[in-house]
């Protein structure tokens, strides 16, 4: 039933005009026209979507807001890098992180807080 539904992901943010920046000219994601008064709505191909919705008071999330699928995790972690994002490090029982970087069965993935705090990942499908 919703196979061909458009899917958008809702993050909630303090600041819309200075997570705006962030996403879009640090991430170089393009926005699009928002659904609602105070939001931004970014889709690159119109048939999924991240939606910024401001909600002064709202805290960030400590668990992943968002997964942004990339063809090459390291390329994409030392291009960020360039822009000022800063990336995570972890060295818990079953997430351990080698700069920056999870390896895992079928994956490689990388953690970053987006200009609210919010967790954002980069992930990279390996088999």
């Amino acid at each position: 039933m919703l196979s061909t539904a458009r899917l958008v992901a809702i993050v909630p943010v303090r600041e819309l005009d200075r997570a705006r920046r962030f996403y879009q000219e640090t991430l170089g994601l393009s926005p699009a026209d928002a659904p609602e008064p105070d939001s931004v709505l970014f889709s690159e191909d119109g048939h999924t979507g991240l939606q910024l919705l401001l909600r002064p008071d709202a805290p960030a999330s400590e668990l992943t807001q968002a997964s942004f699928e990339v063809p090459d995790v390291e390329a994409a972690v030392r291009e960020l890098e360039g822009r000022g994002v800063r990336f995570e490090d972890y060295d818990l029982p079953g997430l351990r992180t080698v700069d920056h970087v999870l390896t895992a069965d079928g994956m490689r993935a990388a953690w970053f807080t987006d200009s609210e705090g919010n967790v954002l990942c980069l992930h990279q499908l390996t088999g």
